[in-house]
């Protein structure tokens, strides 16, 4: 997945590559000869640019099926364990349809930044956030059904073990969580995406990162009060065990982390073009032509 990804982002930058090659030939040969590398002796002849749309289409098809079979396969290493919580026969489209929320906002609120930094208002519009904040409504609105479906009816016809789950979760200890996710984190946001004024670059922003934040504990909910719920009694043991709150160890290594996307964000966004160059130029042109027709 990781491979098909970086290649669809990798095979349309090709004809950027070649143009930041020869705009950095004399003020900077090295990062010159960087993309020249990069851009495989790109010359935009009419068979690489045959091949590069070949390519693309391919990766493109595959890289659905690949990313379902990812998430499905992520989905059946909690659902074939018998653990209350986890054996659910819904759980491959709830961790797809959640994948695509999560996926979406991030992708949105990096989209935003680079907006706002880079100055491309002219390029990304309100119109492009208005389309974005559409799909991120029907993904968010089908995650909400797959979490209806996946607590509502087993709280009507759960068996003891899982309903002391579900009662955890729903008035518990884990209740606060539980609500703040399901509803700051995915209701309300989704609700709001429904209106107009709701797609607008800076509110889909703040939207955007409570979707993500909210996608983000949500794993914790699935994992961590299924846990602390087994099968046999535990007897004799420290206090500390009967719940869970992450180490300091855990907290860095989750900073960590997400300081590592953002390092490589940065370091994309620095060193090869947000909007595609020759794409753009191209549409430009053709749009000029169409005016001069017109006229």
């Amino acid at each position: 997945y990781i491979v098909i990804s970086l290649l669809l982002l990798y095979f349309p930058l090709l004809p950027d590559l070649a143009l930041l090659k020869k705009y950095y030939q004399k003020t900077k040969p090295k990062l010159s000869r960087f993309y020249g590398r990069l851009s495989l002796n790109w010359s935009g002849s009419p068979v690489q640019t045959k091949l590069q749309s070949r390519a693309m289409q391919i990766i493109c098809i595959m890289i659905i099926p690949v990313g379902l079979l990812l998430q499905t396969i992520d989905a059946w290493l909690f659902s074939t364990t018998y653990r209350v919580g986890w054996d659910s026969t819904n759980f491959a489209p709830y961790f797809i349809s959640g994948a695509f929320v999560a996926g979406v906002a991030a992708l949105v609120s990096v989209i935003y930044v680079v907006r706002k930094v880079r100055r491309l208002e002219n390029y990304i519009t309100e119109f492009h956030f208005d389309k974005m904040g559409r799909f991120l409504a029907l993904a968010c609105m089908i995650y909400l059904y797959f979490n209806i479906n996946e607590y509502l009816i087993p709280a009507f016809t759960s068996k003891k073990a899982e309903s002391i789950h579900l009662e955890t979760l729903f008035t518990g200890a884990y209740a606060l969580p539980f609500w703040l996710v399901t509803i700051g984190g995915l209701l309300v946001p989704a609700l709001i995406l429904l209106f107009k004024k709701g797609r607008k670059p800076k509110t889909m922003f703040v939207l955007s990162i409570m979707l993500v934040l909210g996608s983000w504990w949500k794993r914790y909910i699935i994992v961590t009060p299924t846990l602390l719920h087994p099968f046999l009694p535990i007897q004799g043991v420290p206090e500390s065990w009967r719940s869970y709150f992450p180490s300091l160890h855990e907290w860095v290594i989750t900073s960590a982390t997400l300081a590592m996307a953002l390092l490589i964000i940065t370091l994309l966004v620095r060193y090869f073009p947000a909007i595609p160059i020759q794409r753009t130029a191209d549409e430009q042109e053709e749009q000029s032509k169409e005016k001069i027709a017109e006229v």
